[in-house]
């Protein structure tokens, strides 16, 4: 279960280092082994490869015929990406995917339970400020 944001730097490579209270969990529970891909939003998804497999299984079963679902396969199955965590506890994120959510140095990765988003961090806090939104009587039913 993922849970809260933290903020964390890309290195020149694009190698992120997965914070460590999550390391564990993903080494006992996936060996590692996650998938990234893009996200309409523009930030990137981050699931355990077993939590990943479901999802792509009932993407790849919806017609292909509809635009609407083929351009959701394509986005998200399309730009998944198979990456591990290395012995630093880091992983890589390919090079198109960190264009796509125009991640550069500075990301915040944010919990949402079976998953993580992975977002450019001046974006992230823009999304946080229109989240606040909320609070003016904003709040959806």
């Amino acid at each position: 279960m993922f849970r809260g944001v933290a903020t964390l730097n890309l290195d020149s490579k694009g190698r992120l280092a997965v914070p460590s209270r999550h390391r564990d969990f993903l080494l006992s529970y996936c060996a590692g082994r996650l998938i990234v891909t893009a996200d309409p939003s523009k930030c990137l998804l981050i699931y355990p490869l077993s939590d990943w497999e479901p999802i792509e299984k009932k993407l790849n079963s919806l017609s292909s015929f509809n635009p609407q679902t083929r351009s959701l396969q394509r986005l998200l199955v399309g730009n998944a990406s198979d990456v591990e965590l290395d012995s630093a506890g880091r992983i890589l994120v390919p090079t198109p995917l960190r264009q796509f959510a125009n991640l550069e140095t500075s990301a915040a990765l944010e919990g949402q339970g079976n998953k993580c988003e992975l977002w450019d961090e001046e974006k992230w806090n823009q999304k946080i400020t229109e989240a606040l939104a909320f609070s003016d009587g904003g709040m959806p039913p």
